[in-house]
């Protein structure tokens, strides 16, 4: 299926890297599948350059996918994390204006994120962090955390959230892969998380990318924000109003939610001006990517104008250094 022409370049802002390395530290843990049966697919720089060419992305954001470093003892994350990061560096480094990346962080442990933080602001040059929606089953909002987004915030960071499966997956799971229900319950709970524990309002520079059409967000919005009345919750949204401003002013990408179902209950949450193109390749397969598209620009009844702001024009505005490059 070959999607629709789009002659600005896209900026895919969810795309996924797995360097040999990578791989063979999930072999090493005896990983064959991943979340409930998933498949790990094959990635090279040369496949994924040739992908983004006929879908016609100019250039994709990677990012490690669940389970991050998530799956080695908690001693064993920094060094991986240190890792990917540098060739996440190396692979925007060896195809100029084709990458950016997206840094890990070796969560839960706050002392070494906040070292990761520093050294790949400082010394890589990063796009943002990518943060799981869980470590350890621990959750974004948690008290622990708040010098990690303290310090993101201050450095006025883009921190792209992604799903992983929860703690008690085995038992609510219901024999299925992850993606199909967790992952996207799992991003609206630490969402929700964010919200409640006031750390999306008390960092407010931060530029927080939601994936997956903020995933149960838009079907869920008026129960969450009706909650914010219950006084025995603290702490909590200060008003009904503010869980709707504080969700409008978040970043939303559209992998896997092209379909004028999902972009009609994302455009209740959050203007035009919010979304992003995501693809969440490779693993979901050229085809998905392709179909995902279709929906999106022959389906979802968006303007032309809507549809070049989706490609590329407001991550332009989320990574300054993509709109500089286009401009020569």
């Amino acid at each position: 299926m070959k999607s629709a022409t789009c002659a600005c370049g896209r900026i895919d802002v969810h795309a996924h890297f797995l360097p040999d390395f990578y791989c063979e530290a999930l072999a090493g843990a005896g990983l064959t599948s991943l979340d409930g049966g998933m498949a790990i697919p094959a990635w090279s720089a040369e496949a994924m350059l040739a992908m983004m060419d006929r879908q016609q992305i100019s250039t994709a954001m990677v990012s490690l996918s669940s389970p991050s470093t998530h799956f080695l003892p908690q001693e064993e994350r920094a060094a991986l994390c240190r890792q990917v990061n540098e060739a996440g560096r190396g692979l925007v480094d060896a195809h100029p204006g084709r990458f950016g990346f997206f840094a890990s962080l070796p969560m839960p442990d706050v002392r070494g994120a906040l070292d990761e933080i520093a050294f790949a602001f400082d010394q890589l040059g990063v796009d943002g962090f990518i943060l799981e929606t869980n470590s350890d089953g621990e959750y974004l909002g948690s008290p622990r955390f708040a010098p990690i987004f303290e310090e993101l915030n201050r450095r006025r960071a883009t921190v792209f959230l992604h799903p992983t499966s929860p703690a008690c997956f085995d038992q609510v799971g219901l024999g299925r892969p992850a993606p199909l229900l967790e992952f996207p319950l799992d991003t609206t709970r630490t969402i929700v998380d964010l919200l409640y524990s006031r750390t999306l309002q008390t960092n407010p520079d931060l530029k927080l990318i939601v994936p997956h059409g903020g995933a149960a967000l838009p079907a869920l919005v008026a129960r969450i924000a009706v909650f914010a009345n219950l006084p025995f919750i603290t702490p909590r949204p200060v008003s009904e109003a503010e869980v709707f401003e504080a969700l409008a002013k978040l970043y939303y990408d559209v992998a896997l939610s092209g379909h004028p179902f999902a972009i009609a209950g994302l455009r209740r949450i959050a203007p035009i001006t919010q979304i992003l193109f995501g693809s969440d390749w490779p693993f979901t397969p050229e085809l998905g990517v392709a179909r995902n598209l279709h929906q999106l620009t022959s389906e979802a009844e968006l303007s032309g104008a809507d549809l070049r702001a989706i490609a590329r024009e407001n991550a332009e505005r989320v990574f300054p250094r993509l709109a500089k490059l286009a401009k020569g």
